[in-house]
């Protein structure tokens, strides 16, 4: 008997012991699924960004390739002048018409993927929107070797993917992001501009000078977009609260002030009060001289820096990517300094965040045109000045939209990207008004001035 009762005891003591083991695993389980949810905004807002980035990478890249592409004789013919010349040298107004393609894409985009998210979220338009802008990507070597208007062609539909990314950084703001972290958001979201600029003018070069050659650097860019893609698809969540993943500690951080309106999926979107609201307006006319000078920097300073400062091709790729890189910094902290500093008016921050913004960036931008080709460096430093100063948007007319307009904030946010597509056009006809030799610095002078000083006008006036 005693013997049995020591066995009875035996088992379940071990009984107790694995019984307390499990507990143990179910904790540190919980405890690591606990911390991962409580950061699953995070993580959206990393997916998020990286295939916006994805998207604007896509249009981008044969800005750089024009420098290679030109010096590829595999495809030749013999111009008007005997002269031996590659299918891929484009001219000029070639070059206007390969950019104009893409704003065109846009604008007609904006306004029917806008109505698409507002019916059903992000998640699946904009997954279609990216993967039409990888396809397009993939096959823009063999169109420019084809035929010039297929080219065309593919460079209107990436344009209309990329119709599709400012909507979504208004929709993941409205839906993830708490009051308290909107500028954190927004700066987050929308450098992706930036960042898909750094990398894309940086390894473009690199690939270009590299035994591949220039057409994979549309292939690669393609395949990394659909990957992130497919990723997106699994991670985003068009409402935080339909989803089991979002802990009620974040998702009431995430609801924590927002209106009762806010919240509401079913509140129709009051076009007409956006559209003649003023200080709307406002915020459209500083994004669309700002959004000029980001155009011009990202669609023409690889040609600036090697045409007019006779930087080498990888030479030129680098500081590009620094220039593009190097308000990324001060856009962070601008950003956190917007929502966290709470000792003056949020009105008063905005409008000091919007000075810098607009009115900062456009005198660096005209000073720009002024310094002699020989100056090298001293050009480079005043176009990160101007960068610099274009990063704290954030915390200027981009929060302004988004805090007046509170739930319709997506909308605001696509019409930012409308003024976008307006600039796409703005900024090369700029640059064909102007430009005839792309090496000439004097001519590029009155680029400069002109919209350096409409940047300066425009922020004494609104």
């Amino acid at each position: 008997m005693s013997n049995e009762r020591n066995n009875e005891e035996t088992q379940n003591l071990k009984k107790m012991s694995c019984e307390h083991k499990i507990e143990m695993i179910e904790v540190k389980v919980g405890s690591f699924n606990g911390l991962l949810f409580e950061e699953l905004r995070l993580i959206v807002i990393a997916i998020g960004f990286l295939c916006l980035a994805s998207v604007c990478s896509n249009y981008i890249v044969i800005n750089f390739t024009f420098i290679c592409m030109k010096n590829d004789y595999t495809e030749s013919y013999l111009d008007q002048n005997g002269t031996v010349r590659s299918v891929y040298d484009y001219s000029s107004g070639e070059k206007k018409w390969i950019m104009w393609a893409v704003a065109a894409g846009t604008i007609i985009g904006t306004i029917p993927i806008n109505l698409l998210y507002v019916k059903y979220g992000a998640r699946y338009p904009f997954l279609v929107a990216g993967i039409v802008s990888c396809i397009s990507t993939a096959f823009v070597p063999l169109a420019a070797r084809a035929n010039f208007f297929i080219l065309i062609l593919l460079r209107f539909l990436q344009g209309l993917a990329y119709s599709a990314d400012f909507a979504a950084i208004g929709l993941m703001t409205v839906r993830w992001a708490p009051l308290s972290e909107t500028a954190t958001f927004v700066a987050i979201l929308t450098a992706f501009t930036g960042i898909s600029s750094v990398v894309t003018n940086s390894f473009t070069g690199l690939i270009c000078e590299s035994t591949l050659g220039w057409k994979y650097a549309f292939y690669l860019h393609a395949a990394v977009g659909i990957l992130l893609f497919v990723i997106w698809t699994i991670v985003y969540i068009d409402h935080p609260e339909d989803t089991k993943r979002v802990s009620q500690k974040e998702l009431g951080h995430i609801q924590k002030n927002k209106s009762d309106a806010h919240l509401d999926r079913n509140t129709s979107v009051p076009y007409g009060k956006i559209l003649t609201s003023p200080v709307i307006l406002c915020v459209w006319v500083n994004a669309f001289f700002e959004m000029s000078a980001v155009i011009m920097f990202s669609s023409y300073m690889p040609i600036y820096f090697h045409e007019v400062l006779k930087f080498g091709i990888t030479e030129t790729g680098f500081y590009v990517a620094l220039v593009l890189f190097s308000y990324m910094p001060i856009r962070f902290v601008a950003a956190l300094f917007s929502d966290k500093f709470t000792m003056i008016s949020e009105k008063l921050k905005i409008m000091i965040f919007n000075t810098f913004a607009v009115g900062g960036s456009g005198f660096f931008f005209a000073c720009i045109g002024f310094i002699p080709a020989e100056h090298k460096m001293i050009s480079l430093s005043f176009f990160i000045l101007t960068m610099c100063c274009i990063g704290v948007n954030s915390g200027g007319f981009y929060k302004c939209g988004v805090l007046h307009a509170r739930q319709f904030a997506h909308v605001v946010i696509a019409a930012i990207q409308w003024m976008k597509c307006l600039a796409l056009f703005s900024a090369p006809a700029l640059v064909a008004i102007f430009v005839s030799d792309e090496s000439n610095r004097l001519q590029w002078l009155w680029v400069h001035l002109v919209l350096g000083g409409l940047m300066i006008i425009v922020r004494l006036l609104c």
